[in-house]
């Protein structure tokens, strides 16, 4: 009897249990699916919790047009100074907000939770494509979500960014807190605050619909280097343009 080849095999069937096991732990503690930009058309197929993003009827980003022209109320924008929390998540930059920012629309009212980046823009105007766009988080107190969509042109750099792009940690998923950096999300705003409106999902698995999102006409710039520092790090981090299914889309006065 070869007792080479049998402890040998005794060993691979332990580091196939051991592997098979901390699978299902994995799954137990329900650590979410891995997903990439290469397959999106994939992510509702990894996991059930995913399911929206490929049945959902309301999914984002879409193609912002045929908007009908209406009166509605202004984006009343709060945001205050706080200390920079800055996280590569592995998908994109995002900038985690202290409490105490708010956004008014009507009689709701909404907390800044987070912005973050996508390159090229998720979203396109009447056909048309951008470079970059920075995506404004916000929940109010029952948990419904509101997204400000800031679609950025190349020209000027924006002075916030390079704060951000010279602050990013150097580990994934390991956010970096700087309590002597303040920022304040109001720079990446226009000061025009026209917008379209719609409702629509989160962009990312698991593609959550029920969002309301507010993209602003008004296109401040980045620089070229800007984007391009941030293309180092995610060459491309932008869902492909959903159906918009009818959809009603509202544009402010």
């Amino acid at each position: 009897m070869n007792w080479h080849l049998l402890n040998k095999a005794a060993l691979l069937g332990s580091i196939l249990c051991l592997s098979i096991t901390l699978a299902f732990r994995s799954v137990q503690e329900g650590h979410s699916p891995h997903w990439t930009y290469e397959h999106p058309e994939q992510w509702g197929e990894l996991d059930t919790a995913y399911s929206s993003c490929s049945l959902g009827r309301a999914q984002s980003p879409i193609d912002v047009k045929n908007a009908i022209p209406s009166d509605l109320p202004a984006l009343k924008i709060d945001y205050q100074d706080v200390p920079l929390n800055i996280a590569d998540n592995g998908h994109t930059i995002q900038v985690n907000y202290a409490p105490g920012s708010s956004l008014d629309v009507g009689d709701k009212t909404y907390s800044l939770k987070q912005f973050h980046f996508h390159h090229p823009a998720e979203e396109h105007i009447n056909g048309k494509s951008f470079p970059f766009v920075a995506h404004l988080v916000h929940a109010d107190a029952e948990g419904h979500l509101a997204v400000i969509s800031v679609i950025f042109k190349t020209g000027a750099a924006n002075p916030l960014i390079d704060t951000l792009w010279k602050n990013i940690p150097s580990e994934k998923d390991k956010a970096n807190s700087i309590p002597s950096v303040s920022v304040r999300a109001g720079d990446l705003l226009p000061t025009e605050r026209s917008f379209f409106t719609f409702k629509g999902s989160l962009t990312t698995p698991p593609c959550t619909e029920g969002v309301t999102w507010y993209v602003l006409q008004s296109h401040p710039t980045v620089s070229r280097e800007q984007i391009e520092a941030f293309a180092k790090i995610y060459p491309m981090n932008a869902r492909p343009i959903q159906a918009a299914n009818g959809r009603k889309i509202l544009r402010s006065n």
